[in-house]
């Protein structure tokens, strides 16, 4: 069901419009991005050289803003196709006042026309919907197009880290990654039955572990 348009939209995203990174004219509003877009100059984007991150698919911001908190060190891109979600995400970020964080509001098929090669060390993929219907593999956030994509912009030896409740999507994103070059590491089940001290949970993840369920996660290397 589509979201409805938050009351006063507008006025809110430009109210937190420093965090929201300015791609150009549009051809369909937050949704939309000229081919012809320059690359992204992401030295300007922060104002300094500083390894950047990248989450894609940031809901409201609970991690993005936990994680540019605790590594002020790095950069993060935080990226959000639905106006709706990613104005709450700024306003986290904002009263938080973080110098480290940025978002992109958009597709994630638009990171290829708007990043560099090897701009990207590490990118973020929690809980992304799963698409579980075979007619919609091609929508899934590890299909071989968008990872095509990832190894493009990735750092040589960048990775990925996903996380998902869904046992499909795992299953197949498992297979798309060793298809596609990746190297795969610390394959988990069940994440919190032996939780790495740096993760940081999501909104998603606080309400499944809750409920008893189990979060599988793993790390994909671009190897080559």
């Amino acid at each position: 069901m589509r979201m409805r348009r938050k009351k006063n939209l507008d006025e809110r995203l430009r109210q937190v419009r420093d965090y929201i990174v300015d791609i150009g004219e549009t051809t369909g509003g937050y949704e939309g991005i000229p081919f012809s877009a320059n690359k992204l100059d992401l030295v300007s984007v922060f104002g300094n050289d500083n390894p950047v991150e990248l989450e894609i698919g940031c809901g409201k911001g609970q991690f993005a803003v936990a994680l540019a908190k605790a590594h002020p060190e790095r950069n993060l891109l935080a990226v959000e196709v639905n106006p709706n979600v990613v104005v709450l995400a700024c306003e986290k970020a904002k009263a938080e006042a973080l110098p480290n964080l940025r978002f992109l509001a958009l597709g994630a098929e638009k990171l290829g026309v708007l990043l560099e090669k090897g701009s990207i060390a590490r990118i973020y993929l929690n809980f992304s919907c799963p698409f579980p219907k075979k007619r919609q593999a091609k929508r899934r956030l590890t299909h071989d197009s968008f990872l095509a994509i990832y190894r493009d912009i990735l750092v040589d030896n960048g990775e990925i880290r996903q996380k998902t409740d869904n046992r499909i999507l795992f299953a197949s994103s498992l297979c798309a990654y060793s298809r596609c070059g990746f190297e795969l590491c610390d394959v988990t089940l069940d994440l919190h039955a032996d939780e790495p001290e740096d993760n940081i949970m999501t909104e998603y993840e606080t309400r499944f572990v809750s409920l008893g369920q189990p979060i599988y996660a793993l790390k994909a290397i671009k190897r080559g």
